[in-house]
C-alpha cells in the first residue's frame, strides 16, 4: 500500500546546549528517565489514526512506539532517548502534505517515516527531500515512489534520495497475486475493478498485466468510487461477465462492500485483493459469508515468523488497545531502521549528533543492515526493501488464513 513517521531532535549535552545548523535550534538539556542527562530524538508517526483505515494506522503508532521504548531499554545508542510524537493524516494526501510542511518547518525534527498510503506519500516526499530529511515506509507499495514514473517503461531513476521503505512494492505484490490466482486457484477470467487511487489503480494495472501475460482473459474492468456504498451496478457487470473470479485493487472498506455484492447478485466467485483488503474488517463489512475471498500481503505471517516472537511478547506486554495489524512488523523495523541510522551518525561523531544531523541520517539509511521482525532489513540503490516475501490469504471459516508464503522472483 502505499503500504508512514517523523524525528523530532531536541538536541543537548550536559555540558550545555547544542546547536544545529541544519536544524536551527537550542534546547536545554533534559533529564532522560534513568535520571542521565541525553538528547532526546522524538520519531514521529504518520499514518491514518482516524477514519476506516484506522485500524492500521493505531497499529504502525503503536509498533514504532515499541520500537521506541525499546531502544531505550537496551540503551541501544548511548546519550540517546527516543520518543515518538503521532500525527493524524486521515489517509488524505492533502493532510498529508500540511504535515510534512508542518514537520519540515519544525527546527527540531531530523527524519521522518510514514505515511501509510502511497497517495499521501506522494504528497509529502518533496517536502521531506528538500529539508535532507530521511523518510521510511512500512506500507506503501507504488513503484513509482522509488523508482520514478517511467517505472514501467524499464527506465528507473530514483526521484528522492530521502525515501525508503520496508515492504515490497506493487510490482512485486501484484505480480505474486495473478501467478498463485492463474496457477494455484486455476482462475482463467477475471473481472477487474479499482477504486481510482494511486494504490489501487496501480496494484490492478500491474495485475492485469501479469494475468494476461500468464494467458488469462480480463472479462472486464470497472471502477469505484472510495467512501461510497453502493457497488451494485459493478456487482450486476461482473455477474453478467461470466467472470470466475474479481480482482480488486483497492482498500478494505470498499473491498468488503464489493465481495459482499458480487455475492448477492449469484455470482459465488472470489474477490481477491492486495494488502490493503487484507485486515479482519474486509470480511465483517460483507453480510454474505467471505469463504475463498483471497489477499495478497507483503512479508510472511508475523506470528509465524521466529524472528518475531519477541515483538509479539513485548507488543502484548505493552497492553497496546488496538492490534499491530498488518504492518505492525514493517512498522517496528522502519523506526528501529532510522534508531540503527542514528546510532550511526552518533558513533561517527564522538557520541553526539553532528550540526548536520539530517542529511547524515540520510547517507546513514542506505548502509542499514540488521536482523528485524519481518526478516532482514537492508535496501536498494532506490531505498527498495530487499526482502521480497510475501504471503497469499484465504478466507477461512470467517477469518484469514495464509496458503501460501514465498520469496518473490522475476
Amino acid at each position: 500500500m502505499r503500504h508512514r513517521s517523523l524525528i523530532i531532535l531536541t538536541a543537548v549535552l550536559t555540558t550545555g546546549a547544542l546547536t544545529l545548523t541544519a536544524c536551527g535550534s537550542r534546547d536545554d538539556d533534559k533529564k532522560s528517565s534513568d535520571g542521565d542527562s541525553k538528547t532526546t530524538v522524538v520519531i514521529g508517526v504518520d499514518a491514518p489514526l482516524t477514519g476506516s483505515l484506522s485500524a492500521l494506522g493505531q497499529g504502525i503508532k503503536n509498533s514504532v512506539d515499541l520500537a521506541a521504548k525499546t531502544a531505550n531499554k537496551n540503551n541501544e545508542v548511548p546519550g540517546i532517548e527516543f520518543k515518538i510524537e503521532a500525527l493524524d493524516d486521515q489517509a488524505v494526501p492533502a493532510s498529508g502534505k500540511a504535515n510534512a510542511a508542518k514537520l519540515v518547518g519544525m527546527k527540531d525534527v531530523i527524519g521522518a517515516v510514514g505515511p501509510l498510503n502511497s497517495g499521501v506519500a506522494q504528497s509529502m516526499q518533496g517536502d521531506f527531500d528538500k529539508a535532507k530529511m530521511v523518510q521510511v515506509s512500512p506500507a506503501n507499495t507504488n513503484p513509482a515512489l522509488s523508482q520514478g514514473d517511467n517505472w514501467g517503461k524499464g527506465d528507473f531513476k530514483r526521484p528522492f534520495a530521502s525515501y525508503f521503505r520496508t515492504c515490497a512494492t506493487d510490482v512485486v505484490q501484484g505480480k505474486f497475486a495473478a501467478q498463485y490466482l492463474f496457477n494455484d486457484a486455476k482462475k482463467k477470467k477475471v473481472y477487474v475493478v479499482d477504486d481510482k487511487q494511486t494504490y489501487g489503480a496501480g496494484l490492478a494495472a500491474i495485475f492485469s498485466a501479469e494475468f494476461k501475460r500468464l494467458g488469462g482473459k480480463i472479462a472486464g474492468t470497472d471502477h469505484v468510487t472510495v467512501k461510497e456504498t453502493d457497488f451494485s451496478s459493478t456487482a450486476d457487470k461482473v455477474k453478467s461477465s461470466g467472470a470466475d473470479s474479481v480482482y480488486f485493487g483497492g482498500q478494505y472498506p470498499e473491498g468488503g462492500l464489493l465481495s459482499d455484492q458480487i455475492k448477492k447478485t449469484g455470482a459465488k466467485i472470489p474477490t481477491m485483493g492486495g494488502d490493503g483488503i487484507y485486515d479482519p474488517a474486509f470480511i465483517s463489512a460483507s453480510g454474505e459469508a467471505n469463504e475463498t475471498d483471497l489477499a495478497t500481503s507483503i512479508g510472511y505471517p508475523v506470528e509465524a515468523l521466529p524472528t518475531a516472537k519477541k515483538f509479539i511478547a513485548d507488543y502484548k506486554t505493552e497492553g497496546y488497545k488496538d492490534p499491530f495489524a498488518a504492518y505492525g512488523g514493517y512498522s517496528y523495523d522502519a523506526g528501529w531502521a532510522i534508531i540503527q541510522a542514528v546510532k550511526a551518525v552518533v558513533a561517527e561523531n564522538d557520541g553526539k549528533l553532528p550540526e548536520d544531523a539530517r542529511a547524515k541520517v540520510v547517507e546513514a539509511m542506505s548502509k542499514v543492515s540488521f536482523d528485524g521482525v519481518t526478516g532482514k532489513v537492508a535496501f536498494d540503490e532506490f531505498g527498495d526493501t530487499t526482502n521480497k516475501q510475501l504471503t497469499v490469504y484465504e478466507v477461512k471459516n470467517g477469518a484469514w488464513k495464509d496458503v501460501k508464503s514465498a520469496t518473490f522472483e522475476d
